[in-house]
């Protein structure tokens, strides 16, 4: 007998240990992992970040912030070439995201995002950083920007989306719960193949497949629920807070570096045909964000997606390394 209940909790044990955690507990990334502890919305967050800087002086700091299917750690080979180049590069996982805490509740904006991000800024003492933001980071970098323009030295929208508003484009409000649900059915394969079809134009490369062995690794938490529950709740700010409007009112230095072959839209699979094939035109909305934002440049990536730093990473730094040169005060 208790041979038997030795071997149980043995299985029980090996069982549990094949569980991943939803802060990626057992995943590496490729700096080291560091946590700001605050509070927000009555409750003790930990929001994960990488800092990396040259062994010399830094020439400035550069916040890289992630799109919502992605952590901090996709910026790798971006972070290592900005540091070559002098720069000290800051990489968090908002809330909700990678490593950070994956709250029971908690009301997504834009606006909290960036809170949080000032904040974790200025608890390292910095005082101006230029900003990317990729794909949803986009959107919160845009926030970030219009709400601390005195620490935002230039802002750079990578394959950002939010240039346009589907709900004036005909895309139908989708509830949490739908949202949720969504989450609740989701599958390795299905992650790869939405990545297929709506980042990388149908083509797949062995080098994609981390970010969705990063994604997949929350499936088997027994806690995915509630990484599922503020993904739904991210879904909803992206679907409800438009930054489109506010374009006109950035005052730093913008860079929009577009890869032409992008098509991604939220909620394009809720539309005819005929509406879809209107969304997601990152050609046209390139341009109509640069011709809307008063200090601004556009580079425009003819044959790639959604992830230039990732897809083609020497076409995607040079014209951004310009950028960040001619912005930075030696």
């Amino acid at each position: 007998m208790r041979r038997t209940l030795l071997s149980f909790a043995l299985v029980l044990l090996v069982h549990a240990a094949t569980f991943a955690g939803i802060r990626l507990e057992d995943v590496d990334y490729p700096f080291s992992v560091e946590t700001y502890a605050f509070d927000s919305q009555r409750q003790s967050l930990e929001m994960a970040y990488m800092d990396v800087s040259p062994d010399r002086s830094p020439r400035g700091t550069v916040v890289l912030l992630h799109g919502k299917n992605f952590s901090g750690s996709y910026f790798e080979q971006t972070a290592q070439a900005l540091v070559k180049a002098g720069y000290r590069v800051i990489m968090p996982d908002q809330i909700g995201f990678g490593k950070s805490t994956k709250p029971e509740h908690y009301h997504y904006t834009f606006h909290q995002l960036a809170k949080n991000t000032h904040d974790l800024l200025e608890s390292l003492g910095v005082q101006h950083a230029h900003v990317l933001g990729h794909s949803m980071g986009g959107m919160v970098a845009t926030r970030f920007a219009l709400m601390y323009p005195d620490m935002t030295a230039s802002l750079t929208l990578l394959n950002p989306i939010g240039l346009e508003d589907w709900k004036a484009k005909g895309v139908p409000y989708r509830t949490v719960d739908a949202w949720y649900q969504g989450e609740l059915e989701k599958t390795p394969e299905k992650i790869k193949a939405y990545m297929r079809a709506s980042y990388y134009d149908g083509e797949w490369k062995p080098r994609y497949d981390p970010w969705v062995e990063q994604l997949a690794a929350f499936l088997d938490s027994p806690d995915y629920p509630r990484m599922a529950w503020n993904q739904a709740l991210a879904y909803d700010m992206i679907y409800t807070q438009p930054v489109v409007y506010e374009f006109s009112q950035l005052q730093e230095p913008t860079l929009l570096i577009i890869g032409q072959r992008d098509k991604t839209a939220l909620g394009k699979d809720q539309v005819s045909e005929e509406k879809r094939a209107k969304l997601g035109n990152y050609p046209a909305l390139g341009r109509a964000a640069h011709n809307a934002i008063p200090d601004s440049e556009l580079v425009e990536l003819q044959g790639l997606g959604h992830l230039p730093h990732i897809e083609a990473f020497d076409r995607f730094f040079p014209p951004y390394r310009a950028f960040l040169d001619e912005q930075t005060q030696e």
